[in-house]
């Protein structure tokens, strides 16, 4: 059932690139420039600086004596680098034998955010020209996603779980280089993913204006949003410039991310043997409660 619907789905995009090529031609370019213009410069540098640093600190953590300060050596990074470096650090420190498979498993859902460049340059001054959106969104995102942090903590070091590793990976012996090699794969699959979602999301939407020419907005941002999150938050600031519940939606959109973000951390997971359960259960949560508290806290505080 499940092969058939993708093949299903996989034909009438097809189909649609057919009967459509100019808007998809559009599609690509738009989802090009976004990626070139807001991630590009972002999680490049990230990327690789991370990537060095794990393998540069990677001997101090073999003997694994202090698990906290593993989990929050890989919560910092993955909160500087955005989307995917958490993935990408899980995935590292999980193959090289440095966590338990249970304990990645948490983590992946764990260490997941937006950089903090993205939120703060492009999200909260190129688009909605406010200095302290951005803050407050952090902030409250990884309030929660600390909170599930130490929870997971306390609950991995109670319930004495199984030592088995996987084979681990050799420690690297050019790490700058290795980095940079590591880097590649991951900027391909973002930018790969992103142009994709783009060109199917415009598609999707050109096609129901021709139907449908009285489209609302509404329906135009949900599918922006659903599909490729930057994109969608691209269209939110210019379709509701003026609404009273710009920064709302915008904090919803941020919160559920999108296909395209869950696709490349899927992606990552799955190439590391990762279960992605608790990543998807911990989303669910987090788009309930930090969009939640940031309508309490306006509310409170207009």
């Amino acid at each position: 059932m499940y092969a058939t619907i993708q093949i299903t789905l996989c034909i009438l995009l097809i189909l649609l690139l057919l009967l459509f090529p100019q808007m998809a031609h559009q599609g690509t370019d738009l989802g090009l420039t976004l990626f070139m213009e807001a991630l590009f410069p972002y999680l490049l540098p990230y990327l690789i600086l991370t990537q060095w640093l794990l393998r540069l600190t990677a001997p101090m953590r073999t003997q694994q004596t202090n698990r906290i300060s593993l989990y929050v050596q890989a919560y910092i990074i993955s909160a500087l680098g955005g989307y995917p470096t958490g993935a990408t650090t899980i995935a590292y420190l999980k193959n090289s034998g440095q966590l338990q498979l249970k304990e990645a498993n948490f983590l992946l859902a764990v260490c997941h955010a937006p950089s903090p460049l993205f939120v703060l340059g492009f999200v909260s001054l190129d688009l909605l020209h406010s200095h302290t959106f951005g803050w407050l969104f952090l902030c409250l995102l990884h309030s929660f996603n600390i909170c599930c942090l130490v929870t997971g903590y306390f609950i991995f070091r109670s319930s004495h779980i199984s030592s088995h590793v996987t084979q681990p990976t050799p420690l690297s012996t050019a790490p700058f280089s290795e980095s940079i090699r590591e880097t590649a794969p991951t900027l391909l699959l973002v930018g790969t993913t992103i142009i994709f979602f783009t060109t199917i999301q415009t598609i999707i939407q050109q096609g129901l204006k021709q139907v449908i020419p009285t489209l609302p907005s509404t329906i135009e941002l949900s599918i922006a949003a659903l599909l490729e999150v930057t994109n969608g938050l691209k269209m939110t600031s210019t379709l509701l410039a003026h609404s009273p519940y710009l920064l709302f939606i915008s904090v919803l959109f941020l919160t559920m991310q999108s296909i395209s973000i869950h696709l490349q951390i899927f992606v990552i997971a799955k190439a590391a043997k990762l279960s992605v359960r608790p990543y998807i259960k911990l989303r669910l949560l987090s788009i309930f409660i930090v969009p939640t508290i940031y309508a309490l806290f306006s509310y409170v505080y207009p």
